[in-house]
């Protein structure tokens, strides 16, 4: 499939690009290097039950699973994605104020899913400026990426603190603050024009192209693969109030979370060397039953006296159930699907994903509720039915490229 010629105006690099894309990556993940770890610790204060709070947290996930394809797709037809990624990060800026209202439930579960339509597409936005770049400038993708990893770390470490020194009613102005720094960078993004290829999201490219790639092969590696991952929603939903539980600070809760960011990140410098020559469903196997000991340690830790450094230990575990999965997903990709269809089969596994953990996020509600921090034994289960989904993904794989 032979791609539009660029434009010649398309092909001038703009000014210290690389610079700029780093710097919109950064600022993305400070809101959500607060959200993820702090968010059901401001729920709870708030007084919310467990199930009130799986609900918040899951509804959204369900939304953007649908919303994001579509407004990704709009952008690819706009005269260019940075002015929708300016208006899509002023709106989330603008709702999340909503946070501030008396926060009832029905209040901040219509703020929650209006924040998530316009707030997720944000990073795929970003994902899809920084490529443009890769492929007309030769750009290095990794070398801007990182900076976003950098970010979701600190925000994490400093988010602790702050919450250290104040309360857990400071997560929504941390929330509003992180997002000003996001359309302050955001109104520096390079303007490159449409795009050559539609967004891995794009609504009409999944519509042209999903049919062809739903084939055993590809549904069980994806979704074992989304399995997988989904297990560790009772990890995000509920780890940071049982840590709280048991008279843990903030400061040592966001020392935790950013251990993880850590550990995923040296995964990435070292995956080339160490696991480069590995095949895709060998990586998502190892990411499958690292998740498995991961969740059966957690309720563990504590009551047999492994104390902080034990969960240290667990948090380290990120690097394979969380960082080989989205590597073993892409050199799926890349290894057995037709160049013409990444696209399609990126949206097939966001979706996967995506209604995965929204589900396991809803499930954790209730089991927090009934069984607490021993919550995480079914979430092994899931992570042992999802390794077990990619053991037999890899009995039928193709001999030729998928999508042809």
């Amino acid at each position: 499939m032979s791609l539009p010629p660029l434009s010649p105006e398309q092909q001038i690099k703009p000014r210290r690009f690389e610079l700029r894309i780093s710097l919109i990556f950064a600022a993305l993940f400070i809101p959500l290097g607060v959200h993820l770890p702090y968010f059901p610790l401001w729920l709870e204060a708030k007084g919310f039950d467990a199930a009130q709070i799986a609900i918040i947290l899951s509804a959204p996930m369900f939304l953007r699973v649908v919303t994001t394809p579509f407004i990704t797709a709009l952008a690819d037809e706009a005269k260019d994605r940075a002015n929708v990624l300016i208006a899509l990060v002023a709106a989330a800026l603008v709702l999340s104020a909503g946070y501030f209202l008396e926060p009832t439930y029905v209040v901040v579960l219509g703020v929650s899913l209006a924040l998530a339509v316009v707030w997720t597409p944000h990073s795929p936005l970003a994902d899809s400026l920084a490529l443009s770049g890769v492929r007309r400038f030769r750009s290095n993708y990794a070398n801007m990426r990182i900076w976003g990893s950098v970010a979701f770390l600190c925000a994490n470490l400093g988010g602790g603190f702050v919450l250290a020194i104040t309360s857990a009613d400071a997560v929504p102005a941390m929330i509003s603050i992180g997002l000003c720094g996001t359309l302050l960078a955001a109104l520096f993004a390079p303007r490159l024009g449409r795009p050559r290829r539609a967004s891995p999201l794009s609504a009409a490219d999944l519509q042209d192209s999903a049919p062809k790639l739903l084939n055993r092969y590809f549904l069980l590696f994806v979704a074992g693969a989304g399995v997988i991952n989904a297990s560790h929603g009772f990890l995000f939903t509920f780890v940071s109030i049982y840590w709280k539980s048991i008279g843990l600070g903030d400061t040592l809760i966001g020392l935790l979370w950013a251990w993880a960011v850590v550990a995923e990140v040296c995964m990435f410098l070292v995956f080339t060397r160490v696991f480069g020559k590995v095949s895709a469903p060998v990586l998502l196997v190892a990411a499958g039953l690292a998740a498995v000991v991961r969740w059966i340690a957690y309720p563990l830790i504590w009551p047999l006296g492994f104390g902080v450094a034990g969960f240290f230990v667990v948090q380290t575990l990120h690097a394979v159930s969380t960082g080989l999965i989205l590597i073993g997903v892409q050199k799926l990709i890349a290894e057995t699907v037709a160049e013409e269809r990444t696209g399609a089969a990126q949206g097939i596994a966001f979706f996967a994903n995506g209604f995965s953990m929204a589900a396991a996020t809803l499930l954790s509600g209730p089991l927090y509720a009934a069984f607490g921090v021993g919550g995480f034994f079914p979430m092994a289960v899931f992570a042992l039915a999802g390794t077990g989904l990619i053991m037999l993904a890899a009995r039928s794989a193709p001999e030729r490229l998928l999508g042809r």
